[in-house]
């Protein structure tokens, strides 16, 4: 039946719709439902009323007009019948669409049934039965899987435009933390440059002071032990000792 026009995912074989039938329609393009997940059934189902189709071919091949007319309401009655079966076993709203596609294997089959007056009409409207051919219910098939494929982008489109909703929400607070860390650091760079002048003033007050001689190092008035961070002048030169880890 042109299956391979659809998504996988996007049909069943063998489907039963009426709650408490074992009547199997034969395929069922899944359709999305008006909620996020849920679908409705469109029952397609495949007749061929060979019998009379075959008495029709030979009417028209050798037969008189009679016959051929005769013929023509023979098939007409079947495809008739095989429409209300259709209708009654598979039409199941709102586990299926209020309407159901008959399927005609031939060309020929489903030519003979259009051309009838008023039939197609009447499956439509008094059977809710939509008749197809091999290239229609193609045609049908594929609008379906654009259809698919337009609500997929759709769907993609809506995510992406949640992640970048996210995105520029996380973006926005991602710009205040910088804003915060940006006036931390400039307040930082304030004090460090504070500390700078006052310290140029402290040497430029200090540089007037005389050397002296001292009986003992600066660092020893001072209270400063070696390897505090602060080298003694007279080690400038001198080789690094071990490293004390309580000192780092």
């Amino acid at each position: 039946v042109g299956s391979e026009m659809c998504i996988r995912d996007r049909y069943e074989k063998n489907v039963k719709i009426k709650p408490g039938s074992n009547d199997l329609v034969e395929f069922a393009v899944k359709l999305p439902g008006r909620a996020d997940g849920e679908y409705v059934y469109l029952p397609i189902d495949s007749k061929f009323p060979q019998e009379d189709y075959e008495k029709l071919q030979n009417a028209q091949d050798s037969g008189s007009a009679e016959d051929v007319a005769n013929a023509a309401k023979a098939v007409e009655k079947a495809i008739k019948t095989q429409a209300k079966l259709i209708s009654d076993k598979y039409l199941h709203v709102p586990i299926s669409t209020d309407f159901a596609i008959m399927y005609l294997p031939t060309e020929g089959l489903f030519a003979e049934v259009v051309r009838r007056p008023g039939l197609t009409s009447e499956l439509q409207n008094t059977y809710r039965v939509l008749v197809t051919g091999p290239t229609t219910l193609m045609s049908l098939l594929n609008s379906l899987q654009m259809g698919f494929k337009t609500l997929a982008i759709e769907k993609s489109a809506s995510d992406v435009w949640k992640v970048l909703s996210a995105a520029k929400t996380e973006f926005g607070k991602y710009s205040g933390v910088m804003d915060t860390l940006a006036r931390q650091l400039e307040t930082a760079q304030k004090t460090v440059s504070q500390a700078g002048t006052r310290t140029r003033a402290v040497n430029k007050a200090l540089s007037k002071v005389e050397d002296l001689e001292l009986p003992s190092s600066s660092a020893d008035i001072l209270g400063i032990t070696l390897g505090s961070g602060f080298d003694d002048p007279e080690d400038e030169y001198a080789e690094p000792g071990p490293v004390n880890p309580d000192q780092i």
